[in-house]
């Protein structure tokens, strides 16, 4: 066991499973859902929580992606092929979220003790491979290069990514995220990816360095293993390891005291999409 899974070893965890009732609603709810618990978890109002959520075919672009020189031909785009664009409120760059991705969001405090950055990665790294046994010695972290979102903590296996990890941080509160590419392909999601910004840069240079991408290099974790994988085998595997991990599971969503922070949160994600979209 490492000193990161020891971390996720704690007398209760909080786990809300929006896996199935968030599809249909916006993934901006799904920000706004972090923020809230970065801000509960943080100030210790609430336990940490580990919260998964999937959304139907939406594009969540990065702070970079919405400075596209042709940004708005990039999102009808988008658009036209059934995605719906959002702008997220935390790093990173371009993702594909489907029926086939889940997202991961493990909220802890740093309220008495500090969590450094490379240490939140190191969390999700080992909670993602206690999820994987079968494959924990190949999952490797590093970036792969021609992936869509690249960063220092591309999860891959054989050199072929199937999840990111970030980091959004708010008033103590740490939200570490991953999306796994579960099912379906990665290489077309990531053809995808590549079309928006050939879209989006027609050729011109920027100031900013857009990946460029090269979808061989991204598969789904039913590829990887394969093995047909569902999105609801591994929200069955969290909850098995939840309780390898901890005495006592809170499950539900927020309650009803919790729901004004929620709200606030909201209204806030909800205005700043709004204005980067209509730049």
């Amino acid at each position: 066991m490492t000193n990161y899974e020891k971390e996720l070893r704690i007398p209760e965890w909080r786990f809300i499973d929006e896996s199935m009732t968030a599809r249909t609603r916006s993934a901006l709810e799904s920000f706004a859902a972090d923020d809230t618990l970065c801000h509960l978890v943080g100030q210790k109002v609430s336990i940490p929580t580990i919260r998964t959520w999937v959304h139907n075919r939406t594009i969540v672009l990065g702070i970079q992606d919405h400075r596209l020189p042709h940004i708005e031909e990039a999102v009808s785009m988008i658009q036209t092929a059934g995605y719906t664009p959002i702008v997220r409120n935390s790093g990173g760059l371009a993702v594909v979220l489907d029926e086939g991705v889940l997202n991961i969001s493990i909220v802890l405090s740093e309220k008495d003790t500090a969590i450094d950055i490379p240490a939140g990665y190191e969390v999700m790294l080992a909670f993602v491979r206690k999820l994987f046994p079968e494959a924990a010695n190949q999952i490797e972290a590093y970036e792969i290069v021609g992936s869509y979102c690249p960063g220092s903590y591309d999860l891959s296996i054989g050199g072929r990514k199937f999840a990111g990890i970030s980091q959004r941080r708010l008033r103590q509160g740490i939200a570490i995220q991953v999306y796994l590419c579960v099912e379906g392909s990665g290489e077309e999601r990531a053809a995808f990816i590549r079309d928006l910004y050939d879209t989006g840069l027609q050729g011109e240079k920027t100031k900013f360095t857009y990946p460029v991408i090269e979808p061989e290099v991204m598969a789904s974790l039913s590829e990887l293993l394969e093995t047909p994988i569902t999105v609801s085998d591994i929200i069955i595997r969290i909850q098995l390891a939840l309780r390898e991990l901890t005495e006592n599971i809170q499950m539900g969503s927020f309650k009803p005291e919790e729901m004004d922070l929620y709200t606030f949160y909201l209204n806030r994600v909800v205005e700043r999409n709004n204005k980067l979209l209509t730049k």
